[in-house]
C-alpha cells in the first residue's frame, strides 16, 4: 500500500483527488493539508511513501518545503502537481529533490500511475513541461551578470550592487545593459522577469 499525503490549498480540488486516489487499491491517503507550515512535521511524523503537493504550498521561497523534506525524510518521495508552471519551476523542483511534476489538469488516472511512478524513486514529469524545459533557451547571461541581475531582482540599487559586488557604478549600468540586450528586453524590470521565468536566476 502507497501511502501518501496531499497538501493542496483549494479544498475542492483537494476532496477530489482524495476521491479519486481514494479508489485505487494500492494507494492510501493517510493525511489531507491545505497549507505549507503542517508539511515536514506531518511528514515526519507519519513518514508516508509519498507526497503530493500543490504548486502553490511547494513554490514559494524556492521550493524550500520540497528541499526540507528530502532532508528530514529522504524516504517520502514529492510529486508536485502545477498549474501553470514556468520552465524554471521543473529545474528548480528537480534542484530541490522533488521526484515527480506532473499538471493539475492531468487525468486521474495519470496521476495515480505518477504516485506509483515516484513511489518507487522513479522520475514522473509531464512531457509537455519537460519538452518546454529542454526547449527554452540557454542562460545568455554571464555568472557576474548572473550575480547582478540576481541583486537587482532583490531590490538593490545601482550602488548597493556596486558595493556588494565590489564594482564600479558604471561598470553595473554597463552590465544591466548588456544584459537587457542580451535576454531581449525592454528594461532592467522586464529583464528581471524574463530570467526569472526562464530559470536562469
Amino acid at each position: 500500500m502507497i501511502r501518501t499525503v496531499i497538501a493542496e490549498r483549494i479544498a475542492l480540488i483537494r476532496a477530489g483527488l482524495v476521491a479519486c486516489i481514494s479508489h485505487e487499491r494500492d494507494i492510501e491517503v493517510v493525511a489531507e493539508l491545505d497549507r505549507p507550515e503542517p508539511v515536514v512535521p506531518t511528514v515526519s511524523s507519519l513518514r508516508p511513501d509519498v507526497v503530493v503537493i500543490d504548486d502553490d504550498i511547494a513554490c514559494p521561497d524556492g521550493f524550500a518545503v520540497i528541499q526540507a523534506l528530502h532532508t528530514t525524510t529522504p524516504s517520502c518521495h514529492t510529486l508536485i502537481m502545477a498549474t501553470r508552471p514556468y520552465p524554471r519551476d521543473l529545474r528548480k523542483a528537480v534542484a530541490a529533490h522533488a521526484t515527480g511534476f506532473v499538471l493539475k489538469d492531468s487525468s486521474p488516472e495519470d496521476i495515480s500511475e505518477a504516485i506509483r511512478q515516484v513511489a518507487k524513486g522513479m522520475k514522473a514529469v509531464d512531457p509537455g513541461l519537460a519538452f518546454a524545459t529542454l526547449d527554452a533557451a540557454a542562460n545568455p547571461m554571464t555568472a557576474r551578470e548572473c550575480d547582478v541581475l540576481r541583486l537587482a531582482a532583490e531590490g538593490a540599487s545601482t550602488a548597493e550592487i556596486a558595493g556588494q559586488l565590489c564594482l564600479t557604478a558604471g561598470t553595473v549600468r554597463n552590465h544591466i545593459s548588456s544584459i537587457i540586450t542580451k535576454v531581449g528586453a525592454r528594461n532592467r524590470v522586464d529583464a528581471i522577469r524574463i530570467a526569472d521565468q526562464s530559470g536562469w536566476l
